[in-house]
C-alpha cells in the first residue's frame, strides 16, 4: 500500500506542477526548506579522521562546520536509515580486523548535534568497500567490495546494528581492458523502487548483477534475468532510479555515458532506451564517468564527469524516460566523487576529492542548468555527502 501511495503522490505532483521557471522552485522551497544537517564521508589519513558534520542553510547555501561527527577508518561512503535514526558507512580498506577485507559500520544519529554514536562494524566480506545502501524497510543493508569483487548483505537488529553477511557472492572474470577490468570490480548497490530486487553494478564485468530480495531476511537470490550488460569495456559504476520507479540511469565510468534504463519490477529486468555521451563535444582529454542525481520532480537529471570535471544538465521526459541534453557547467572542482540535490531542490553540492573541496552551486530556475561559480568549502578527500 505504501508503495502504491508513493507512486500516486509522484504522479499527481508529475500532472499538477508546471515544472518550467518557478513551479517546482517554489514548491520546493516552501516544502522542504530549513537548515539541516549534512554528513560527509571521506579518504583518511591525509587531513580527514572519519566522517563530518555540517549545519545547511538553504536560504543562502552556506555549510558552516560542525567538526568531526565520529572517527572511523576510511568511510568513504554513506547511507541513511529510511526513519532517520541510523547511519551505515562502508569503510573502504583492504585488511579489516587482521584479515584481507573492508568493513560496514553501523551508527545511532544526534542530527540536532552533528554527532554520531557507534553501534558496530561488521567484514563486508570483500577488500575496498565503495558503496553501502539501506532497503526501504530499514531492516536490511547491502555492500559493494570494489577490490574484492563482490558483495554482501546483512540483516538489521532492532538497534540498528549489522549481522555478519547473510549473503555474499563472490564474482569471477574480467573485462576487455586489461589495466582496468582485469577482475571483478563491484561499485554500487542499488535496491529496486518496490524493495523486492538488488542492482550491483560491475565496472570489470560491464553488467548489473540483479538479485531477488526477500526483505524479512535481506537474502539475496540471483534473479533470471541474472544481469544487463553495458558494452564492453564501458563500466557501470553508479545507478539511479527515477521516481516514478519506471526507469534508471546508469552512469559508465570507463565510458562516460549516461545510459536510460527501463526497469520492469515484476521480471527484474533492465531494459536500454537511450546512451548519451557525458563528455563535451571540444574536449579531448581524459575522462570518466562519476554520478547522476535526479530531482524530486523527476524532471532534471544531473551528472558528473571527472577529469574534464564538468556537471551535464539534463531534461527527462517521466514517460519515455529519455534525456534530453541542457549543458555542460565547468564548476570548478577537480575530480568529483559524489553529488547531491538539497532537499530544497535548489542546490548541488559536489565532493572533490581532488580539490578537498565540497562545491555548492545553484540550478537557474529558468533554464535548470547548473550555475559555473558558487561557494567552496574546505575539507580534505570528501567522498560522500548525505542530508539528515
Amino acid at each position: 500500500m505504501a508503495i502504491t501511495m508513493n507512486r500516486r503522490s509522484v504522479l499527481q505532483v508529475l500532472a499538477v506542477a508546471p515544472f518550467a521557471a518557478q513551479g517546482w522552485w517554489a514548491e520546493g522551497k516552501t516544502a522542504m526548506g530549513g537548515e539541516r544537517t549534512l554528513f560527509v564521508g571521506t579518504q583518511t589519513g591525509k587531513g580527514s579522521d572519519g566522517i563530518y558534520a555540517y549545519r545547511w542553510d538553504p536560504a543562502t547555501g552556506e555549510l558552516e562546520s560542525i567538526g568531526l561527527a565520529i572517527a572511523s577508518k576510511n568511510p568513504t561512503f554513506l547511507a541513511l536509515s529510511p526513519d532517520k535514526k541510523y547511519l551505515y558507512a562502508a569503510n573502504e580498506l583492504e585488511n579489516f580486523g587482521g584479515t584481507p577485507g573492508g568493513g560496514v559500520s553501523a551508527f545511532t544519529v544526534d542530527a540536532k548535534a552533528g554527532k554520531l554514536a557507534p553501534v558496530n562494524t561488521v567484514s563486508s566480506g570483500g577488500a575496498g568497500t565503495c558503496h553501502v545502501s539501506v532497503d526501504k524497510t530499514g531492516k536490511n543493508v547491502f555492500c559493494a567490495n570494489y577490490t574484492g569483487g563482490s558483495a554482501s548483505s546483512f540483516h538489521l537488529a532492532a538497534d540498528g546494528s549489522l549481522s555478519e553477511a547473510v549473503s555474499h557472492f563472490q564474482y569471477e572474470g574480467h573485462g576487455p581492458d586489461k589495466d582496468r577490468q582485469e577482475k571483478p570490480h563491484a561499485h554500487r548497490v542499488t535496491v529496486s523502487p518496490a524493495n523486492t530486487h538488488l542492482m550491483v553494478n560491475d565496472l570489470g564485468l560491464d553488467c548489473i548483477h540483479i538479485y531477488k530480495l526477500d526483505p524479512a531476511t535481506g537474502k539475496l537470490t540471483p534473479n533470471e534475468p541474472k544481469q544487463w550488460s553495458s558494452e564492453p569495456g564501458a563500466g557501470p559504476r553508479a545507478l539511479r532510479f527515477h521516481p516514478n520507479g519506471k526507469f534508471a540511469y546508469c552512469i559508465t565510468e570507463m565510458g562516460s555515458q549516461i545510459i536510460a534504463l527501463r526497469w520492469d519490477e515484476a521480471a527484474g529486468s533492465l531494459e536500454t532506451v537511450q546512451t548519451m555521451s557525458l563528455v563535451p563535444p571540444d574536449y579531448k582529454g581524459e575522462h570518466a564517468g562519476c554520478d547522476v542525481v535526479i530531482d524530486h520532480t523527476g524532471h532534471y537529471a544531473y551528472a558528473a564527469d571527472r577529469f574534464d570535471d564538468v556537471i551535464v544538465s539534463y531534461k527527462i521526459d517521466p514517460a519515455t524516460g529519455k534525456l534530453t541534453l541542457l549543458g555542460h557547467t565547468k564548476y570548478g572542482g577537480k575530480v568529483p566523487r559524489d553529488l547531491t540535490l538539497d532537499p530544497t531542490g535548489q542546490w548541488l553540492l559536489v565532493a572533490d576529492q581532488v580539490s578537498d573541496t565540497i562545491s555548492v552551486r545553484k540550478r537557474d530556475p529558468k533554464t535548470n542548468i547548473i550555475a559555473e561559480t558558487g561557494k567552496e568549502f574546505k575539507l580534505s578527500k570528501p567522498q560522500c555527502l548525505v542530508f539528515a
